[in-house]
């Protein structure tokens, strides 16, 4: 491998994934296995993530299924226990598990409000308190990578409780960066903007979701391969004095004019 690109590369390391049965997550673990990690794929169903562990395995990599309610604290301690029973202590972490309820404010339930902000921030800081006692414990260095969104920095209509929480989880990162820095443990979030995904590459087909292609500036959403420098840079030693900072991958669409 050339010098310059050795940063890069996750070899020896564990990492863990959440959310990792679909879309992004998904993606995620697979970046992180090409790169050497040896990769935990979380979600509450471990049936959806068997076909991607056993890819993994049969392209040389190593990888297991574990089941996760990032809700949950004693399911994410239980989690944890088997990833450090059978790789280690995970010493990357994406957390990467989140949900959605588009609707109008007015329209919000209790249920619909406290549903998401469950999953996209309370599971965000559980995972990255475990994590880091984790890791504290056990004297290792680690690098957590928490998925924003641009909806953290620009808004959305339907999208009230998501934006709160995703606007959250940006200065949790920073908040957790601040108390884990002595222990040599990085936090930073990675705030994507509109990909191509199979659970909405018909949507952008549509007349809404062309209306929205024209707002960015570059005149396209992304591809989930543009995701992978940043990602790596932030999981791996590449980014090793990147500690409270936020990334966003959007096409310049935060940037759009009102």
């Amino acid at each position: 491998m050339n010098d310059l690109f050795r940063p890069f590369s996750l070899e020896g390391k564990t990492a863990l994934v959440t959310g990792a049965s679909s879309g992004l997550g998904l993606h995620f673990a697979q970046v992180l296995a090409k790169a050497g990690a040896r990769v935990a794929l979380a979600a509450r169903r471990t049936d959806l993530l068997d076909k991607v562990c056993s890819e993994i395995v049969e392209a040389g990599g190593e990888a297991l299924a574990v089941s996760m309610d990032v809700t949950d604290s004693e399911s994410i301690r239980a989690a944890f226990d088997h990833i450090e029973e059978t790789f280690g202590v995970p010493n990357v972490v994406i957390n990467n598990a989140g949900i959605t309820i588009p609707k109008l404010l007015l329209d919000l339930s209790d249920e619909d409000w406290d549903g998401v902000i469950d999953t996209n921030l309370n599971g965000v800081a559980f995972v990255t308190r475990e994590a880091g006692r984790r890791l504290v414990a056990a004297g290792t260095p680690g690098s957590i990578v928490n998925i924003a969104s641009i909806i953290a920095e620009r808004l959305q209509k339907c999208l009230s409780n998501y934006a709160a929480a995703k606007a959250a989880v940006v200065q949790l990162s920073k908040a957790a960066a601040l108390e884990l820095a002595p222990h040599n443990i990085r936090v930073n979030a990675l705030c994507p903007g509109y990909f191509n995904t199979p659970l909405n590459s018909e949507w952008f087909k549509t007349h809404a979701g062309q209306a929205l292609i024209k707002r960015v500036p570059t005149g396209r959403i992304g591809e989930l391969d543009e995701l992978n420098g940043p990602l790596l840079l932030l999981a791996s030693d590449a980014g090793s004095l990147m500690t409270g900072s936020a990334i966003t991958v959007d096409g310049g669409h935060v940037l759009s004019e009102l």
